[in-house]
Parts: structure tokens; C-alpha cells; sequence
């Protein structure tokens, strides 16, 4: 279903009293560009073929990085969704508006030392969102797709946007399924077998289309690449003899990964090692608090999700076109955390069995290290594309970190609309890059997850980066690592002991920065039955009893 006629008419009285041509083809430079902003979900940084996978297709956003200016080092503000598109919209880091976690959030457990800190559960109402000021400007919006920031009365009407779809649906995927019908409100008259990807990018072309003769920001935030991992048919059928042409080279599907915040890590060698002893043969929490991340990208179900949100985005670049409407038109492609390289384990007792794993494991993120729901680049670097057309460059690349923050400030700078700098506090304009600057005017960028995680089960973290290196510090046992990235992009060399200055100096600039946003800490947990990490098994998962939430 369209945008109600009533909301276009609503705009012909503020255009005439600002003298605006309503002609598409006429006066594009008299009114702000459009602005759409395309956001995957679970989309790794290797996840496209101009960054890196040569078994999935996007050739849509391939041509679309030859338009544009790709970043390379591009982050979400988090390594799992919701507190990501919180910082999207408000410009903001979440441990500054207490979205740290996803909606609703871990249980906690008794062999936590610590409890979780309790996410906020709906985007707050005193924040002004991009789509608020934005409408403040004469614009219209739309919010297509996944939410996930609170439930009912907090929609996304509730946060600057005159028009959303599906309606009330807060959670982080689809309702079970990506074919129709899909149970989802406002998508009912749907055809039986209809794909959900397809049929939201039909109600995002048809936004632009009824907006064309005015400014418009569409929010265009697919559910996919989340799971359930369901391809559309035609699309795994294609991967499925791709693959059987061309198998994945190697011998090592999945790799052992660790918990980094040990008293005694467990070392890459002694990892490498334990694959091959029956005890970690399962997929699940293993022996020693060890999990697998996949290192093939082989899913033809996960494949055919990705070329169809390509073909999703081929198609709404190709309908700005027809309209020409393009080139007045930021185009922003971003993803809003690492790819799902190890499965979600939101209950320490889950396992799947051998024909389970591609709805469990979607794919591989090397040569990143870690996933989706980890602190490691696996599960915060991200694809970016970002094309501003008259003032951006194109087909160019930057490696210049930036953070799903900044996309709030750029907006307005690229619109040529004035700065809310008390809202877009965490925010940078990354417009000085568009047009070819090679830095940005800041020191670092952070992170802040005071909870255990859902993938790999990894314990209450911070991070920094700061230039090539980065530092991660874990809240269980104080447990610091550091790297280089420019050396070590696969975060496999701890530099902590051996650059004492360096850990010093991040250190120090990390908890001067959660004092300065007074970022919430995870608080003990008195119910806290400590088990030896290096005697941990399904058994002790088994005896820790339920979750619970505090």
C-alpha cells in the first residue's frame, strides 16, 4: 500500500508558500535533495562483491561504488541491531540514550559474575530524530521495514515519520517467515509466496513515486539479511549449482573462538588444535567456553538473501533515475552490524545438529575475526557506500574509520540545512571525505556493551579505536587486548604487553569517555555460581538453571 494521497496534498501548501517548483523535472536545485538510506541487516563487511565475497552477487551495489565514495572502515555503533539504528536516527552513541542492547535483550544467568545492565526499551521521546528535523524542513518520510526500537505507542510515527510499513511489528525479523503471507499488519493482501524483500522495496518504490514532486527521506530498512535464512527460490536454486560447480577451497568450516577474558585465554594454537577432538565436535557453548564462527561463505540460502536485497537496491537507484529525481539524491548504503559468522546462542543449552547449520550460521566474515554480536571487527565494521551527487566524489575509496553516528550531522550537512549539534552530539560530518579530505577532526571512536552476548557468549565489553589501533577491554576480569589494525586486521597479535604506552593511553581514553556520557556498568551478580572456565560444559550450562530478567 502507498503513502496515503491526503500526506502528499498536505505538502503543496508549504512548497507554494516558499515558492518551490512541485515539477520533478524542474527546479531540483531550488529544494533540499532527497535523501534515502538503505540499511541491511547482518550484512558482513566481506557480504558484497566490491568488498570482498566472491561467491554472493551484488553487481547493483558493485556499479553503485563506482558512483560513490566506499568506506572501508566503516562501523556500527554496535555489534547488534537495535542500539546501531538508535545511533543512526539520534546521531548518538547508545550508552549516551541507554540503548546498549538489542530489544528486549539477554537473560541473565548465574554463572555471569555479572548482571546485565537493562537496555532501554523504546527509543526515547525527548530525542530529536533525523526524520524530525527533517520533516522539520519540509520533508517527507518513511520508515520501511524492520523497527526494532519499542513497541507499540513507540513507532516510528511517534519519531518523525509520516508513514511506516509493516505497522506495528517491533521485533528484529520477520514474523517466522520471509514468504507471504507474512502476518504482518498493512501487508496482508500479499499473493501466497510472495518474497518479503521484494515486496518492501514495491512499497519504498511506490513512497518515492507518490513524493517525487517534493523532498523526501526514506528510511528503507530491510529485515533481511536476519535470519530465518530464507532465500527466495529462484535465487538458492542459482547458488545451489554455484556451488556444487565451484566448492569452497579448504578443510576448515568452522574455527574455535574463545573467551578472550579469561584468566588464562585459551591460545589460537591450542584452539586450532581442538578441532579435532570429539569433545568440540558439537555446535553449540563447547568445552572450555569455546563456540565456532564459520569460515566459508557457502549458504545458498543466506546467498539468495543477499542478491535479492542487491536487486532491491538496483531497483530503487533505477527508479530515482526514471524519475530524475538521481541526481538529487544522497544515497546512503550501510549495514547495521557484522555478519552472523557464529549462531545465536541466546540460551547457553542451544545446539543444532549438522543439517541445522545454515539456519544457525549465515555466513563467514574473514578475513575479520569474530561475528555479529562480538567487539572484534567481525561484528562492527560494516559495508558503506555513500553517493552525494554534485558534490561528492565518485569511485573513490576511503579508509577513514567512521561510525553509524555521523550519518546524522552528514545528512544535513549534504542537504545544506543547519546543524542540531545538541542532538548529534556523537555525530562527525563525513561530507569533508565525500568531497575528497582525507581525515576527519576527531581522536577516536568507542564502543560500549555492558552485557554477555547472545553470539559466542562474550562478556561485558568496551572498545576504542583511535588511528590503526585498537583496544579492546572486557569488564568480567579487566582483561585488556590491543592491535593494529593496519597490521593485524584479523586482530590476531595482542600488542598489550608489548606496547604498554599504547594500552595505557587507550585505556585511559576509553573510561574518560564512558565517565563523560556516564555510561551505565554491568552490577554484580548475587546469585553469581562460579564454574571453571577451562571445565566448562554442557553439564555446568545444564546446572546454571533458567534465565531470568532483573
Amino acid at each position: 500500500m502507498r503513502l496515503k494521497l491526503y500526506y502528499c496534498i498536505r505538502l503543496i501548501p508549504i512548497w507554494l508558500l516558499v515558492g518551490c517548483s512541485l515539477s520533478a523535472d524542474e527546479g531540483n536545485s531550488d529544494r533540499p535533495p532527497n535523501v534515502v538510506f538503505f540499511l541491511v541487516d547482518d550484512l558482513g563487511w566481506t557480504d558484497v562483491g566490491s568488498f570482498g565475497s566472491s561467491f554472493y552477487e551484488t553487481p547493483h551495489i558493485d556499479q553503485f561504488a563506482t558512483k560513490g565514495v566506499k568506506f572501508t572502515s566503516a562501523y556500527a555503533a554496535c555489534h547488534v541491531c537495535s542500539p546501531t539504528r538508535s545511533s543512526i536516527l539520534t546521531g548518538k552513541y547508545p550508552a549516551r540514550n541507554r540503548m546498549t542492547d538489542w530489544i528486549s535483550g539477554r537473560l541473565d544467568y548465574p554463572f555471569q559474575k555479572y548482571l546485565n545492565v537493562r537496555t532501554g526499551q523504546e527509543l526515547p521521546y525527548k530525542e530529536e530524530t533525523i526524520a524530525e528535523t527533517l520533516r522539520g524542513h519540509g520533508y517527507k518520510s518513511a520508515a520501511v521495514g524492520k523497527w526494532h526500537l519499542g513497541s507499540t505507542p513507540h513507532t516510528p510515527d511517534k519519531h518523525g515519520f509520516d508513514w511506516h510499513i509493516p505497522r506495528n511489528w517491533s521485533r528484529g525479523a520477520p514474523n517466522r517467515t520471509f514468504y507471504a503471507p507474512y502476518n504482518l499488519e498493512g501487508l496482508e493482501d500479499a499473493p501466497e509466496g510472495e518474497y518479503l524483500t521484494d515486496r518492501l522495496t514495491d512499497e519504498a518504490i511506490g513512497f518515492i513515486e507518490d513524493n517525487k514532486d517534493s523532498p523526501f527521506f526514506l528510511y528503507m530498512a530491510h529485515f533481511a539479511v536476519h535470519d530465518p535464512i530464507h532465500g527466495r527460490p529462484d535465487l538458492v536454486e542459482k547458488y545451489e549449482a554455484k556451488l556444487k560447480a565451484n566448492p569452497p577451497k579448504g578443510n576448515v568450516p568452522y574455527a574455535l573462538e574463545g573467551n578472550p577474558d579469561l584468566a588464562e585465554p585459551l591460545s589460537r594454537e591450542y584452539l586450532d588444535e581442538a578441532l579435532s577432538d570429539p569433545a568440540f565436535a558439537e555446535y553449540g557453548v563447547l568445552p572450555q567456553h569455546t563456540v565456532k564462527i564459520k569460515q566459508f561463505q557457502d549458504n545458498t540460502q543466506f546467498a539468495g538473501m543477499v542478491e535479492a536485497v542487491d536487486q532491491s537496491f538496483g531497483r530503487i537507484v533505477e527508479r530515482l533515475e526514471e524519475l530524475g529525481i538521481d541526481d538529487n539524491t544522497i544515497v546512503i548504503f550501510f549495514a547495521d552490524n557484522g555478519g552472523m559468522a557464529g549462531m545465536n546462542i541466546h540460551f547457553p543449552t542451544r545446539t543444532v545438529t549438522a543439517d541445522e547449520l545454515d539456519r544457525a550460521f549465515s555466513t563467514s566474515v574473514l578475513p575479520l575475526r569474530g561475528a555479529k554480536g562480538w567487539l572484534y571487527e567481525g561484528g562492527i565494521r560494516v559495508p558503506c557506500i555513500v553517493k552525494w551527487p554534485g558534490q561528492g566524489q565518485a569511485g573513490t575509496v576511503s579508509d577513514e574509520p567512521i561510525i553509524s553516528n555521523d550519518f546524522y550531522p552528514s545528512i544535513l550537512e549534504m542537504a545544506g540545512l543547519p546543524l542540531v549539534e545538541s542532538q548529534h552530539a556523537d555525530g562527525v560530518s563525513i561530507a569533508p571525505i565525500l568531497k575528497g579530505a582525507k581525515t576527519l577532526d576527531r581522536d577516536a571512536i568507542y564502543w560500549h556493551f555492558p552485557h554477555y552476548s547472545n553470539h559466542g557468549m562474550q562478556p561485558p565489553a568496551g572498545a576504542i579505536r583511535a588511528g590503526e589501533y585498537k583496544l579492546l577491554e572486557y569488564y568480567e576480569n579487566n582483561t585488556v587486548q590491543l592491535f593494529n589494525l593496519n597490521e593485524d586486521i584479523g586482530e590476531q597479535n595482542d600488542l598489550s604487553k608489548s606496547n604498554p604506552a599504547k594500552t595505557k593511553e587507550l585505556t585511559a581514553m576509553l573510561h574518560a569517555w564512558r565517565d563523560s556520557l556516564d555510561a551505565q556498568m554491568p552490577s554484580l551478580n548475587p546469585d553469581y555460581v562460579e564454574v571453571d572456565p577451562h571445565k566448562w560444559s554442557r553439564e555446568a550450562n545444564l546446572n546454571q538453571g533458567n534465565g531470568q530478567r532483573r
